[in-house]
């Protein structure tokens, strides 16, 4: 009788296993920017810097999450199938050439919303567990 309280136990910790480290990764921008929705490739185009323009033309403002955060791995491994260290190395080359700029790198989500409620072209990527009402959703990844 003693196997079902342990049996409960081992499929209690294994359901915890299997929660997503995010709810759900959105990316966001200024609610008085124009843009009202973003497609998959134009997302990727933005963070691998393709594209540098939203498509009412006014120029972006790429922000990221610090190297060291699961957001960021979570994100571009969602989103073009690479690992920080990958996306990394693909910056420096385009660093290297002069084809763009990575994005600016901030600190914490904090930091992150700050930086698109305060900046109207500036675009982000964030856990929609985050979201506080103050920025608007133009993407979600799936």
């Amino acid at each position: 009788m003693r196997r079902l309280p342990v049996l409960r136990l081992i499929a209690l910790l294994t359901g915890m296993l299997a929660v997503p480290a995010h709810a759900e990764l959105v990316v966001v921008v200024h609610p008085d920017n124009p843009v009202g929705e973003l497609r998959r490739e134009q997302v990727v185009d933005l963070y691998t810097g393709r594209g540098t323009k939203f498509p009412a033309g006014n120029a972006v403002i790429l922000i990221d999450h610090a190297a060291d955060s699961e957001l960021r791995a979570a994100f571009y491994r969602g989103l073009v199938g690479k690992t920080v260290a990958q996306i990394n190395a693909y910056w420096a080359r385009l660093l290297f050439s002069g084809r763009a700029s990575p994005p600016i790198v901030l600190p914490s989500v904090a930091a992150v919303l700050d930086a698109v409620r305060k900046n109207r072209d500036a675009i982000a990527y964030l856990d929609s567990r985050d979201l506080d009402g103050r920025v608007k959703v133009v993407f979600r990844l799936k």
